[in-house]
């Protein structure tokens, strides 16, 4: 019994708070409806450039990364390259070496 009591409390408490807050917040609203959607229009906009801009950014840095990557691969492709005929041609020295 005392337990439902708490609840009801508690539930009317909050129901009561909420009421409060959203009247205190009606009541001390700095700006009107108005003013507010177009307050949130115009930083909708700004977002919308700036989203547009860091876009264009990161484009930027994704190509740069791919021109290093592609850089990157053929620098080690060469180096393996490289290594495979070094390893190539001291087998057919050892090759050659063995027959004599």
């Amino acid at each position: 019994m005392d337990e439902t009591k708490g609840m009801i409390g508690f539930l009317t408490g909050l129901v009561l708070g909420g009421l409060i807050g959203l009247a205190v917040g009606v009541l001390l609203a700095p700006q009107s409806g108005e003013e507010t959607r177009d307050l949130l229009k115009d930083k909708g906009i700004e977002l919308k450039v700036k989203a547009g801009e860091l876009t264009d950014e990161g484009r930027a840095r994704l190509q740069e990364a791919v021109e290093e990557g592609k850089s990157a691969a053929v620098q080690k492709k060469e180096q393996l390259t490289n290594r495979l005929q070094a390893e190539q041609e001291t087998k057919k020295t050892r090759a050659s070496k063995s027959k004599a």
